[in-house]
Parts: C-alpha cells; structure tokens; sequence
C-alpha cells in the first residue's frame, strides 16, 4: 500500500477525486485529517484487491465514493455501493474486497 502527503490543506475546497486515483494493482491510500479523536482516510482500491481480515481497537466509518465494496464485519457479507456507509464496530474482524477498481473514506473514531 502506498500512502500520499499526510493531510490536506485548510481553507480550500478539493475534489475528492483528484486526491488519490486507484492504480491498475495495489491499494493506495492518503490520511486527510488526524486528531486525537480519529483520522480521515481516502483508499483507493485497484480491481481485485484487498484487506485481510482483521481488527482494530476503535470504531470505524466506511463510506464508499466510487465502485463497489464487499465488506465481511463480524462474519456477515455486506455489498456497498457508492453513497454508501458501513459501521465497523471496534474489536469486530473485518474484511473490504474491491471486485473493480474503488475508492472509499475511512473515519476512525477514537475514545480519548
């Protein structure tokens, strides 16, 4: 995976778009905005690609902006379409499958 300038600048209106284009293989992804109480991050997914399933201590937001995903949480298979937002509660396995080529946000949402 590789991963782009940290955070984007303020006062200024960008196109989600144009921050981060999926590549023919691979996953990108680039951090938007960090804070003590979570991040902002764009992914962007080329056809076929994956994250293995696994966990994290805090909640999570997926909203998928273009494409599809197929996202297994807790053992339950959930297809998202673009315009759409996944809860992945914390310490729950999950897993994101991008059949074609796909872009997402990913929020953390941390305790403090």
């Amino acid at each position: 995976m590789t991963t782009s300038p940290t955070t984007i600048p303020a006062a200024e209106a960008l196109a989600l778009h144009d921050l981060l284009s999926p590549s023919d293989r691979g996953i990108s992804s680039r951090n938007l905005a960090k804070a003590a109480g979570g991040s902002l991050t764009l992914f962007a997914f080329g056809a076929g690609e994956k994250l293995a399933e696994h966990t994290t201590p805090f909640e999570a937001l997926v909203l998928v902006l273009e494409g599809s995903l197929t996202l297994v949480v807790g053992g339950v298979r959930v297809d998202a379409g673009p315009g759409t937002i996944v809860r992945l509660p914390a310490q729950v396995p999950h897993a994101v499958e991008a059949p074609a080529a796909a872009r997402m946000l990913l929020v953390t949402l941390r305790d403090q």
